[in-house]
């Protein structure tokens, strides 16, 4: 339980903030795109890079693995299934079934792995596979569905290779598999400029609370709403149920994967969304909502499970 609290307590100081530097407009009225941007073109694939380079590859096959990406699919599906039927556009029926499943696997999920699970490395498989699989995916469906001209197939099919998310991630990916290691003169800028990603996430996602007013308010409640509750509430019972029927997993392997599926959504789902200039009040407030409702979610799975 410490280590939720702990988690949040983190991440509620480094928003508010962002909150207080936008209202006080330090960074004057473009400060939070400046730094949307920083993180998205530069900070982020710094992350990423530096994160894949040197992990673990062979995570990916684990079972855990395996009921993540059930999981979050699941959860997204059942987003965009009452998207579609309310015939939500393109750009919001991504960023809502992300916020729907893609976990704060990084700037949350670790402190609360350690302090609640006892083992930082239990996040690695769905920060493996949201880095690897989900983000290319989801950028490359923003690409795609951005207004005007349609692009060249050759340009359409390309376009993971010239997002900059995508190839910090299958560089990284690269050199883990070949088992190269980077000097460390060259890596210890990369690192250096990755450690600005998750305050810069955090920093501009805070900014952006200034003068928004309650969240779900407006014509986006539905959809503000359905994904905050599937996050943290549809996503990890798909968890459960796969784990301790299909896996038959129990005490510390179940209650991990039911943890890490109820985690919030990861604030740079905001940094997408207000890079394409799409469904930006959808992810701010399904993020915020989604935060404050899993607190006394995985507070009841600590208690039930540990």
């Amino acid at each position: 339980m410490q280590g939720v609290l702990t988690g949040f307590m983190v991440i509620a100081v480094v928003v508010g903030v962002g909150y207080v530097i936008g209202r006080r407009r330090y960074l004057g009225d473009d400060g939070r795109h400046v730094l949307t941007r920083l993180a998205f073109h530069v900070a982020t694939p710094c992350l990423l890079f530096t994160t894949l380079a040197g992990a673990d590859l062979s995570v990916l096959l684990s079972e855990r693995l395996l009921i993540t990406a059930v999981s979050t699919v699941a959860a997204a599906a059942l987003f965009m299934a009452v998207g579609l039927l309310n015939r939500w556009g393109a750009g919001h029926l991504t960023i809502g079934a992300l916020c729907s499943s893609y976990v704060n696997a990084g700037n949350l999920g670790i402190p609360i792995a350690v302090y609640v699970l006892g083992d930082a490395s239990l996040v690695a498989p769905v920060l493996l596979f949201q880095q690897i699989v989900v983000t290319p995916l989801a950028l490359t469906a923003l690409d795609l569905t951005r207004p005007g001209e349609p692009e060249p197939l050759l340009r359409r099919l390309t376009t993971p290779l010239r997002n900059p998310m995508a190839i910090g991630s299958l560089t990284g990916v690269t050199v883990a598999a070949t088992g190269w290691t980077i000097p460390q003169p060259a890596l210890e800028p990369l690192t250096l400029i990755g450690n600005m990603s998750v305050p810069a996430v955090l920093l501009a996602f805070g900014i952006s609370l200034r003068g928004s007013g309650l969240p779900a308010r407006g014509d986006n409640r539905p959809a503000i709403v359905l994904s905050a509750v599937i996050k943290t509430t549809a996503q990890p019972l798909i968890a459960w149920s796969l784990g301790a029927t299909v896996f038959h997993l129990h005490g510390p392997s179940l209650l991990a994967v039911v943890v890490i599926a109820a985690l919030p959504a990861a604030q740079n789902l905001y940094t997408y969304a207000s890079h394409y200039r799409v469904a930006e009040q959808l992810a701010r407030e399904s993020i915020l909502l989604s935060t404050l409702f899993s607190v006394p979610v995985l507070i009841t799975i600590a208690a039930l499970l540990g």
